[in-house]
């Protein structure tokens, strides 16, 4: 297994490439990035996530250094370098290298790339969700390098036995810390609408698309956290776990209040420990919704197989 580096034009061993200080994004998170799924060492759905990169790029006021056959040129050539027809790509492009300053420099943007084989985890009957509040910003739909509040809630879940955080705002769930939520009640499909505080998916986009396809009613409509006891099906999507049906969702009884409104001593939401998590919903995982979108997903992927 080989892992691929590209750093501004000249493919590196990723040990060994070199940041140097003044680079935006790691002074300021000045950047944005795409990751897209490689199956038979073809990108899955690539001009998607081209499409997602120019929305971010221009939303933060950072010229594209590409155009999305050059994109692709760049990808095809990492994948082959690699050997890895199963794999992850990570593209990221920041503002530039220039001295620390909050304006905007005169900067080249910075380009790099890595290329790394991946191996999806096996399915897991018991997933778990663990609701804490969205502590990030209001313009989440921007694929941003700003990642550290997703990061501590992960952490959190994480600690507190969950597979994912399930991120609520003013009472609405939104999505996960790295991926979309979705819900089924009465056979409907309900998800968050792509607005600002949801960072629109590539597979989520693609789970629309199946759902169609099927005759599925879906309404992209948030759904109450108080609610979360009236579905049927929750499930949950994004470029490395797919459609992932989760069988527990569970709420940090010490932090119910803050689910609603947050709490205003700052330590308490940025340094918590779980107490007393209280399951709100358990269910079939999958559950017969959840399994007809798993096999149109999987259908669509030996279809894309065939053509590799």
């Amino acid at each position: 297994m080989s892992t691929v580096g590209y750093l501004n034009g000249t493919f590196v061993d990723p040990e060994r490439a070199l940041i140097p200080i003044d680079e935006r994004g790691h002074q300021f998170g000045d950047g944005v990035y795409e990751v897209l799924r490689v199956y038979s060492g073809r990108p899955f759905l690539p001009e998607w996530h081209f499409e997602r990169l120019r929305r971010s790029l221009r939303a933060i006021g950072i010229e594209n250094p590409h155009t999305d056959d050059e994109w692709m040129q760049l990808m095809n050539e990492g994948i082959r370098r690699s050997g890895e027809p199963e794999s992850l790509v990570y593209l990221q492009v920041t503002r530039g290298i220039a001295p620390r300053g909050h304006l905007f420099p005169a900067a080249k943007p910075s380009v790099s790339m890595t290329i790394r084989a991946f191996q999806p985890a096996e399915p897991n009957p018991s997933a778990s969700l663990l609701c804490l509040p969205d502590e990030r910003w209001a313009n989440v739909w921007i694929k941003t390098l700003n990642l550290l509040p997703n990061v501590i809630a992960k952490e959190i879940a994480h600690r507190a036995g969950a597979n994912e955080a399930l991120l609520v705002r003013s009472g609405w769930v939104t999505e996960g810390s790295s991926s979309n939520a979705w819900f089924v009640r009465d056979g409907v499909l309900w998800t968050a609408p792509a607005n600002r505080y949801i960072l629109g998916g590539v597979t989520r986009r693609f789970v629309l698309h199946l759902a169609q396809t099927l005759g599925l009613e879906v309404r992209e409509q948030a759904i109450a956290v108080d609610d979360l006891g009236t579905v049927d099906e929750v499930f949950m999507t994004g470029t490395t776990t797919e459609i992932e049906p989760i069988a527990c969702v569970k709420v940090d009884a010490a932090m119910r209040q803050a689910l609603h409104e947050l709490p205003a001593d700052a330590e308490e939401v940025i340094v918590r420990a779980v107490e007393r998590p209280v399951t709100v919903w358990e269910g079939p995982a999958p559950g017969p919704v959840t399994a007809r979108l798993q096999d149109a997903f999987a259908q669509e992927i030996r279809r894309f197989r065939t053509f590799a």
